[in-house]
């Protein structure tokens, strides 16, 4: 079996080891790539979406699985352009990407099939914004497109709202696009996943992840500074519930729209007094809930995303670790406003019993390898409760240094 891998972070470099270990013993591929996983994949010698499906073609490529959310979404849309060329593609098609692509369309989704939600309306300009706010803060701002994990701002006052509103449409930091204002949702955060083929789903380990980059979620918010992953962070009745009055909907309102979803799903969600409410969906896993959740998947995961691809999906080829995972992201010198390159990295030698993930990282001419982004490494760690794997998981991130790295010590300390 020869699969490609699109994408080039830390969760790429997730899937990509997930893979690698599968009992198929799959060849591995990955475009655009990075230094560390090259390491475990070959590169491909593509420049964009349509020389990579002529390399796919001309190299029997069995599989695509899509890792970035952009490409779903570029020119015709990878999964689309895959599709015209007989190639099967783990990832859904340009049409169904549009609910992480758009945040209106989502809600629109979402009202339309009655799955729970925060109240929301589309302004195309920060004065129609505060017409809509009025007086009522807290607020959430949600940027339409896609924005990295940094297009929202939950505002406690005008001040922030009008700040953010200015990097929308003052600034243009995201593009252009249209805003989201939002009602504000109450309650701790889940990210559930679901492995999605047409009608049948199976939900993969759920997961937090923490957005913020101060210790105790405070300061401003990020691409996640890292996730804890357990079967038993929910218990069995709130992840019934999930599953009934969220995945399920979901999934019947993608058949019957016609969307041909096939591949992750996530579903990030609020756990309200009311109960749990879709926050937003995302075209694929979460960075860095992948990296901590990926470690407890066993089984053949490649087989497992080829045949779902192929339009089947097979449970029955994976099972999953029933303990804990922590995975704490180190983030480079001025994260994230902005970042640092060229800070050599030390340390990586001396982990031990833990998996490193890169994601911003290079090797320089020397061969030492060095901060290439703003976040860099995922070390994680798992154990059979939740405190062993916290203390293993930041034991062995301790080990690694580069200057001015960043860390939340509180990473799985901070639960529910």
């Amino acid at each position: 079996m020869r699969i490609v891998v699109v994408g080039k972070g830390g969760r790429e470099h997730a899937l990509i080891r997930a893979l690698s270990e599968s009992r198929s013993q799959p060849e591995l591929f990955c475009f655009p790539g990075s230094d560390a996983i090259f390491e475990l994949a070959q590169p491909v010698a593509a420049d964009g979406l349509s020389s990579l499906i002529g390399w796919m073609k001309a190299n029997a490529i069995d599989l695509c699985v899509a890792g970035e959310e952009s490409y779903l979404l570029k020119e015709e849309g990878l999964a689309n352009l895959c599709g015209k060329n007989g190639i099967p593609c783990w990832g859904p098609p340009r049409e169904a990407a549009q609910l992480e692509g758009s945040k209106e369309f989502a809600k629109q989704f979402m009202e339309r099939h009655g799955i729970p939600t925060g109240k929301a309306r589309a302004v195309e300009s920060a004065e129609e914004a505060f017409e809509v706010i009025g007086k009522k803060y807290p607020t959430v701002l949600k940027f339409d497109g896609l924005a990295a994990g940094k297009g929202v701002a939950v505002c406690p006052d005008e001040a922030r709202a009008a700040a953010f509103l200015d990097e929308v449409f003052g600034q243009k930091r995201f593009g252009e696009g249209s805003l989201l204002v939002e009602e504000f949702l109450q309650g701790p955060e889940v990210s559930i996943f679901a492995a999605v083929v047409g009608g049948e789903f199976l939900i993969f380990t759920p997961a937090r992840d923490y957005k913020l980059i101060g210790e105790g979620d405070t300061g401003a918010n990020t691409g996640g500074m890292g996730a804890v992953a357990s079967r038993r962070l929910l218990d069995p009745d709130l992840m019934a519930r999930i599953e009934a009055e969220i995945v399920a909907p979901t999934i019947e309102g993608l058949e019957s729209d016609r969307l041909g979803y096939v591949g992750f799903l996530y579903f990030g969600l609020m756990l309200t007094a009311e109960g749990p409410k879709v926050i937003e969906y995302n075209c694929r896993f979460g960075d860095p809930e992948c990296q901590a959740v990926m470690p407890l998947v066993l089984g053949d995961f490649a087989t497992f995303c080829l045949e779902g691809a192929r339009g089947n999906l097979r449970p029955d080829l994976l099972t999953f670790d029933e303990g804990w995972s922590v995975g704490v992201i180190l983030a480079s010198a001025g994260y994230p406003a902005s970042s640092h390159r060229g800070d050599v990295i030390s340390g990586l030698d001396q982990v031990a019993g833990a998996r490193v993930y890169h994601a911003g990282t290079r090797k320089n001419a020397a061969g030492q390898w060095e901060t290439n982004g703003g976040r860099v490494l995922a070390v994680v760690a798992g154990g059979s409760d939740r405190v062993a794997a916290v203390d293993k998981a930041h034991g062995e991130a301790a080990k690694v240094d580069f200057d001015g790295s960043q860390r939340r010590h509180d990473i799985g300390r901070l639960h529910f």
